[in-house]
């Protein structure tokens, strides 16, 4: 009888479920090994290599009974993770990493096995990139969302709701100026969120992965969906500010993010002004969280690199 190898979690991992999710977190990683027993015993899969993380997620590469490579994916289901195989499921692989089995009680994955180490960060020239990205995108947000998802509308609404009592915590002018400015860019388009559209929420370039070398299958897809159903408009922020070298190393910023928010609106069709104001809501978005997390007697600011991305969409007057 095979008896699945017990895993080492790996200290990183720990220690984010440790600060970010305190007791419950401690206990799913001590709960880990196990889980991971239980599974790989289950699904009949054996160890292939070392194991990869992010700051939620383990990711082991393993084999299945006849050989075929895979990735057993183990994560505590939250609001982000919960909806991940359906959307998985919709995309049925195109465009996206293949989801093989899937266990809803414990969040658990089984997925087609990708070339961890070549994702469109490896790609030598940004606007190369961008296009990829947008181009892939632009397929993934056709597929008609399963029901039940989150929803750009109660998003949106949740957001401005938050917006009179997180200016207050921001002790620069121009941040709570600008934050305001941000939810004005929400408002004026919070009535047509566009739904009907199924949203990565999380396509930036290190979540574009190549396949192995051999599989047939398309050069990139994408991993890690945190879904939603609304405006294409709200995916475009982490393009734009993940490879912010290669827009510095240019000499004028807010041309390179105009330019590489301009190219992403043209490839996905979409009216720019709306795209801006919903990007502005993404940066809204992030910014509530950061206030939402300081710790008590923390100065908060807003990120300095959204903080420019922002202006440059606002100056533009897209």
């Amino acid at each position: 009888m095979y008896v699945p190898s017990r895993i080492t979690v790996p200290a990183e991992l720990a220690g984010f479920h440790d600060t970010f999710d305190g007791e419950v977190g401690r206990a799913w990683v001590a709960a880990l090994p196990d889980l991971a027993a239980d599974f790989l015993g289950r699904w009949e899969l054996r160890l292939d290599g070392p194991a990869s993380h992010g700051m939620v997620a383990l990711v082991l590469p393993v084999r299945r009974a006849d050989g075929t490579p895979a990735a057993l994916k183990l994560q505590p289901v939250t609001d982000e993770s919960v909806d991940e195989p359906a959307a998985l499921r919709a995309w049925g692989g195109d465009g996206a990493v293949a989801l093989l089995d899937h266990d809803a009680e414990s969040g658990t994955m089984l997925l087609e096995r990708l070339d961890a180490g070549r994702s469109l960060l490896s790609v030598p020239d940004a606007e190369d990139a961008v296009r990829t990205l947008s181009e892939l995108l632009a397929r993934l947000v056709k597929t008609p969302p399963p029901a039940g998802l989150r929803t750009l509308t109660d998003i949106a609404g949740a957001m401005l709701a938050e917006v009179p009592a997180a200016l207050p915590s921001l002790p620069d002018a121009a941040d709570r100026r600008m934050l305001a400015d941000c939810a004005g860019a929400v408002r004026d388009v919070a009535a047509e969120p566009g739904e009907g559209r199924l949203l990565h929420w999380d396509l930036h370039y290190a979540n574009v992965l190549a396949p192995l070398p051999g599989s047939g299958r398309e050069p990139w897809l994408a991993i890690d969906p945190k879904p939603l159903v609304g405006d294409p408009g709200f995916e475009l922020l982490p393009a734009l500010h993940d490879r912010w070298d290669d827009l510095t190393a240019t000499g004028d910023v807010e041309r390179a993010i105009l330019r590489r928010f301009d190219l992403m609106t043209e490839v996905l069709g979409l009216d720019r002004r709306r795209a801006a104001r919903w990007t502005l809501g993404r940066v809204l978005q992030n910014a509530l969280w950061d206030i939402e997390d300081a710790e008590d007697g923390e100065v908060i600011a807003l990120s300095p690199v959204q903080w420019e991305i922002a202006r440059a969409l606002l100056d533009a007057r897209v």
